[in-house]
């Protein structure tokens, strides 16, 4: 019987190193799924959904409120300026002022509330705090609360975007 003398410290074999390296991987993989979820904002969870529930309602009766009055709007946008023409079918008097919220789907870390100042014949313009890209929720709101238009908008397409309310109803 012979004894082989030509063994290796076990740092310098492949074997234990490939082993470790499965779990390691997972560890690592485990952090920066950690450290993501903490960083980002999800937003999709609200704290007062029950509140929210209750305000259906009344969204339902100043959509209803904007198709009677037979309001329509364009929205276009120019780099960080937004302007608006706001009109009716009938004679209506257009506020001084009025609140463009843009709500991004997933991140409402990026919503947005732009007060739009008139400057005649039913054009109105204002400013966006933060750069718009991809698809977002658009609502157009008068400052007393009696009507509301909204729809969706892809920002990157450059397209104006038309509110009807009576196209929602």
């Amino acid at each position: 019987m012979t004894l082989r003398n030509d063994s290796q410290p076990w740092y310098r074999e492949r074997w234990p190193w490939l082993l470790m390296a499965g779990p390691a991987i997972v560890i690592v993989a485990g952090i920066v799924t950690l450290w993501l979820a903490v960083v980002s904002n999800d937003g999709l969870v609200t704290d007062d959904y029950y509140k929210q529930g209750l305000a259906v309602n009344q969204r339902l009766q100043r959509d209803h409120k904007a198709g009677g009055l037979g309001l329509h709007a364009d929205i276009m946008r120019s780099g960080d300026k937004v302007r608006l023409l706001l009109g009716a079918d009938g004679q209506v008097n257009l506020p001084p002022a009025i609140t463009l919220k843009l709500a991004h789907p997933t991140r409402s870390g990026l919503d947005q509330a732009v007060q739009m100042v008139a400057e005649g014949q039913g054009f109105y313009s204002g400013k966006l705090t933060g750069e718009l890209a991809g698809r977002w929720l658009v609502s157009l709101e008068d400052p007393a609360g009696e009507w509301r238009l909204h729809g969706e908008w892809l920002a990157d397409t450059g397209e104006p975007l038309r509110l009807d309310a009576k196209a929602a109803n």
